[in-house]
Formats: structure tokens, C-alpha cells, sequence
């Protein structure tokens, strides 16, 4: 039976944080807004049509929201050009999973034009069989519906899948599909994630092997 690892982007093959958090403030700049720490960590890794009530304290159109993640979105990727480094590991496990025959799907709450910025940066976007990112989904995480639709695109059944996450919403999306969950403490404690199956600091020392034994635990 095909197995397949789904990963998450943001804080999972690049630490991105950084970038985000200074492009929310640039636009609350621009627009009167503030997006708070507190905030920032609550919501990293939903997409912006979630966050943006939440940060404005309002119910927005749909013209209004498409019209702020462009900015954002845009901002991010100016200050991200160029300086996009992966996290321990990610690069490695990508290519990796491929070469040990793990069918292998992108689940993000990215834009697609942020997406392809990253992957191209860090020469993986070719190990990606399927990409899935808040362009395709209705729900946003934690509900579960990016990562069936990865599972679903690769032809693999939930129950064998493992996805790579670093946010809560994130692992509680992955479990809310029916499949395993590694998170990784990148971006929260690893208090923070105790959901997941398994917890570590980050993609060192992990293998296709360690993900293997988790689908036949």
C-alpha cells in the first residue's frame, strides 16, 4: 500500500516567520491596524481570510480581503527575496522521502505565489507531486480539508499518510484528516504540540525510516 508524506511550509522546510510578522506590520502600518505577538502566534499558519477579521475586529468583504493578502503577501515576498534559508533538515527529508519512495504533497495555508517563491529558492519544487495551498481550500486550518485534498490529489489513503507540521492549527488539521503527525518545535514549544504523534526539535535526525514506523505503529 502507497504511503505518502504531506508537508506544511511555513516553519516546517523554512523559518518564515520573521518575514511575515514585519510584512503584517508594514500594511498595519499603511492601514491603521496592529497585529500583536500574541495574535501573530495564535493565527500563524491560517490563512489570511481568517486572520484578517480577527486583526480587524470586523466582518470584511471579499474584495477587501483579496485586496489586503495581495498587499501583505507582496510585502512578504519583497522582504523574503533572496534571504529565504531552509531549516535543519527539511531540504534533506524532502529529497530523501522521494528516493525512499514516499509519495510526497505540499500542504499550505500559503499562497501559491509565496509557495513557489520558497520551493524555487531551496531547489525542491520538482520532489512536490502535488501542491495544495489556500488558493485551493474553502476551510482553512485546523480544519482538515488541506490535507485530504493532498491525500486525495495523491491517490493515498488518509491512514497513510504523515504530515510535518510546526503549528497547533496545523496538527490538529493533520489529525482531524485521520492521519499521523509529526510536528516539529520550530515555531511553538513543544508543549504546544502534544497532539501530534510525535514531537522534535526539528528535521535533523528524522528519517523516511522514523516516518515509516509511525504509519505501521
Amino acid at each position: 500500500m502507497e504511503r505518502a508524506v504531506i508537508f506544511d511550509l511555513d516553519g516546517v522546510l523554512v523559518d518564515s516567520s520573521l518575514f511575515h510578522r514585519e510584512s503584517w506590520r508594514v500594511v498595519g502600518k499603511e492601514r491603521g491596524f496592529e497585529m500583536t505577538d500574541e495574535l501573530f502566534w495564535r493565527t500563524f499558519g491560517m490563512p489570511n481570510r481568517q486572520i484578517l477579521p480577527l486583526l480587524l475586529h470586523r466582518d470584511l468583504s471579499e474584495d477587501e480581503i483579496a485586496e489586503l493578502s495581495e498587499r501583505k503577501e507582496a510585502v512578504y515576498r519583497e522582504l523574503a527575496a533572496g534571504k529565504m534559508q531552509p531549516l535543519p533538515g527539511s531540504t534533506d527529508l524532502v529529497r530523501a522521502v522521494v528516493d525512499a519512495g514516499f509519495r510526497v504533497a505540499l500542504g499550505s495555508s500559503t499562497p501559491m505565489s509565496n509557495i513557489r517563491v520558497v520551493l524555487d529558492a531551496l531547489g525542491i519544487r520538482e520532489c512536490f507531486e502535488q501542491i495544495v495551498c489556500s488558493d485551493d481550500v474553502t476551510h482553512g486550518k485546523p480544519h482538515p480539508e488541506v490535507f485530504l485534498k493532498a491525500a486525495q490529489k495523491l491517490g493515498v489513503d488518509p491512514s497513510r499518510c504523515v504530515v510535518i507540521e510546526d503549528a497547533v492549527v496545523g496538527v490538529q488539521a493533520a489529525k482531524a484528516a485521520g492521519m499521523r503527525c509529526l510536528a516539529v518545535a520550530t515555531t511553538h514549544p513543544a508543549d504546544k504540540l502534544q497532539e501530534a504523534d510525535m514531537v522534535a526539535p526539528d528535521l535533523t535526525h528524522v528519517t523516511p525510516g522514523t516516518l515509516a514506523r509511525m504509519l505501521d505503529a
